[in-house]
């Protein structure tokens, strides 16, 4: 992993505030607006995107492209950009464009960075509840209408005693859904729907597990860097890393990890 000096981190961070700070606005400028529609971006199933996904990912960009010319960039909605920096800024400009477009609060903008070995530094930004999610260069921190809290996931705990989180009830495949089940039913509690905030949930010691599947780099990068510097931990279903998506198994400790992992793999 890339060290960095004091000056190179705090760079790091405070040009992810300015990226966080632009997408609030891009975001919120069209949040529950009238008349906001869609394009879909597949044909087998509901994709969307809409102009303030556009607008979010391209004033990021603008930042970038002023601040860290020499970094690349992984969108999800533009081509990616080379850098020789050996950085790369993985955006997300609005995670849970679904949830976006029914005017739920849960959707949110992911910001990482990463070097060859994996992610430095993430944000998870919630704009219109106004909470921020930061892991990483030794911070791991939530700012937000009850001001700034350090986040650590919860304690070991048996999974009859857990909460566990998932986007889509179906999760992926018919396969993995019945692997999903297989932990959903010796959980305590199971919820659906929260896009990247369950995430953010984990951090701040709030649940104990999120399993999904069929996620991209931009999806996981940042919850990767956010929950890991809480004290958590985010692999694949085999327990491998997911810096490039897949399925993932985000656990608030090693010991509901195992456990969780075992049912997916049984």
């Amino acid at each position: 992993m890339t060290m960095f000096s004091d000056t190179e981190a705090q760079d790091i961070i405070s040009t992810a505030a300015e990226l966080a700070d632009a997408a609030r606005l891009a975001t919120l400028q069209h949040f529950r607006s009238d008349g906001l529609t869609a394009d879909n971006k597949e044909v087998a199933r509901f994709d969307p995107v809409t102009v303030a996904d556009r607008l979010s990912e391209q004033r990021m960009r603008a930042i970038l492209a002023r601040r860290r010319p020499d970094d690349g960039i992984l969108g999800e909605e533009f081509a990616p950009v080379a850098g020789s920096s050996g950085l790369t800024w993985v955006l997300d400009p609005i995670d849970g464009t679904r949830g976006y477009l029914s005017g739920t609060p849960t959707w949110g903008v992911l910001i990482s960075v990463r070097d060859a070995d994996g992610v430095i530094y993430g944000v998870i930004d919630q704009p219109y509840i106004g909470e921020r999610f930061e892991g990483g260069l030794g911070r791991a921190e939530v700012n937000g209408p009850m001001g700034r809290k350090i986040l650590r996931t919860r304690a070991a705990r048996p999974l009859s005693e857990a909460i566990l989180f998932t986007t889509f009830p179906e999760v992926g495949t018919a396969e993995e859904g019945a692997a999903f089940r297989r932990v959903a039913l010796k959980a305590k509690l199971v919820r659906y729907g929260m896009d990247c905030y369950a995430y953010a949930l984990i951090a701040a010691g709030q649940i104990d597990l999120v399993i999904e599947a069929g996620l991209q780099a931009y999806d996981v990068q940042a919850p990767i860097a956010v929950i890991e510097a809480a004290g958590g931990i985010v692999t694949d279903w085999s327990g491998k890393p997911c810096l490039d998506g897949g399925r993932v198994l985000a656990a608030a400790n090693a010991d509901i990890h195992a456990e969780a992992l075992a049912l997916l793999n049984a």
